[in-house]
């Protein structure tokens, strides 16, 4: 107040007066809008803008509402959240103050359900190429799943009844509810530890609501089927219930009952199947027999057998008729190059120089150079010249040069 009677505020007053007045006015409703300009700080508190198709408004989820949530925030998203109108004195902007967050339409669990099959398929969790085949006659079986459940009885009756005397390693996990996720995890990485025979896991429980499922979703539950180095069957709820695990496991079964079937043998069909390959062995056998006796037969008969020298006689023969045969071409060859070859010297002799010199002509070359005289240019009195004559040589001096 000033001494003319005016109210003046501060920037401050007037910022702190309107957000008594907004979150007075505003202390609690639910605002729905799609998420866009995410960014959550190292404080863990998550600022973003809410908008629809004409407006938009700053929003801010502190962290300990962010870690309730069982979605991730992410841009896009729309949603519906709880909270209040207030204003930031600072910079003087109101904003929504967000306690409790869900998802528009889906519900929470069904968005973190999709946001986490995403994310672990994009990394390649649920790649086939990582996954094992199960034994075909395990020795071993672990089961992982809750002792007062029903999905434990329902698996050792079916493994009894279809191959007794398989080893059963039963490890109890709560498979719902706050720790379920924690025990799930330390029970596979404890048989990975300390019980490396096992040959396959069974890792399950019998069917419920979605909720009650929800530690087979878990991220660190997939992450920790992942790194197992024993092969894991899925068995979770009923045939139309899918989870995280489902996915990454090395195999999913519709139940456990279906579960304990995929990995045991019946032990009537196994016996069945060692009959019918005794009888095929057993068949293939005995043809191979039947053709080797044949064709010792045949060999018995066989004239060579009882007289070898014929064959030997034939070899002989045949090599004598080659070699003849060699001999009479390869006279021929050098009857043909020797007439080839006297045709052509004769035809050398004709272009022969000896045979020019022999009608009367000489060859003569500068005694100096040793170049053929072949213009009279070339010469000076007093030259020495070799002259060649079809039967001898002989040296002459130049004493006299005529031109023509």
């Amino acid at each position: 107040m000033i001494s003319d009677g005016r109210k003046v505020y501060s920037v401050t007053e007037i910022n702190t007066e309107l957000r008594c007045v907004l979150e007075d006015t505003y202390p609690q409703i639910w605002l729905e809008g799609e998420i866009s300009n995410l960014k959550i700080y190292p404080s863990g508190h998550a600022y973003f803008s809410l908008k629809d198709d004409q407006s938009t408004i700053s929003a801010v989820c502190f962290s300990a509402s962010l870690k309730a949530l069982r979605f991730a925030l992410e841009d896009g998203l729309k949603i519906i959240a709880n909270g209040k109108i207030s204003l930031y004195p600072k910079s003087g902007r109101y904003q929504f103050l967000a306690f409790y967050i869900e998802p528009s339409g889906a519900g929470a669990q069904a968005v973190a359900f999709e946001q986490l099959k995403n994310r672990l398929q994009k990394e390649g969790l649920f790649d086939q190429s990582r996954k094992r085949k199960l034994p075909q006659f395990p020795k071993t079986i672990a089961i992982v799943t809750s002792s007062a459940g029903a999905a434990l009885h329902d698996m050792l009756s079916v493994i009894n009844r279809r191959f007794m005397g398989v080893n059963i390693l039963f490890y109890p996990v709560k498979v719902q509810g706050k720790n379920a996720k924690h025990e799930i995890v330390y029970a596979l990485e404890q048989l990975n530890k300390h019980f490396q025979e096992t040959d396959v896991i069974l890792l399950g429980r019998g069917g419920g609501a979605q909720e009650d499922l929800w530690a087979f979703n878990e991220e660190i539950v997939a992450r920790a089927i992942c790194a197992s180095k024993i092969p894991i069957v899925s068995c979770v709820g009923h045939e139309t219930d899918f989870t995280i695990a489902d996915f990454v496991a090395d195999m999913r079964a519709p139940t456990p009952s279906a579960a304990a079937e995929l990995v045991v043998k019946n032990n009537v069909e196994v016996i069945e199947k060692f009959a019918s390959l005794k009888n095929r062995i057993t068949f293939a056998l005995s043809n191979k027999v039947e053709n080797i006796n044949y064709r010792l037969a045949t060999a018995k008969n066989c004239r060579y057998l009882k007289n070898p020298q014929e064959l030997l006689f034939n070899y002989q023969q045949r090599t004598d008729e080659f070699f003849g045969r060699i001999e009479n071409s390869s006279k021929r060859i050098f009857d043909s190059k020797v007439v080839g070859f006297g045709s052509l010297s004769e035809k050398l002799n004709l272009l022969s120089p000896l045979s020019v010199l022999g009608r009367g002509y000489a060859f003569c070359t500068n005694e100096k150079s040793q170049n053929p005289l072949k213009d009279i240019k070339l010469l000076s009195l007093g030259d020495r010249v070799n002259v060649r004559l079809s039967n001898g040589s002989f040296v002459s001096e130049v004493k006299e040069i005529e031109v023509q």
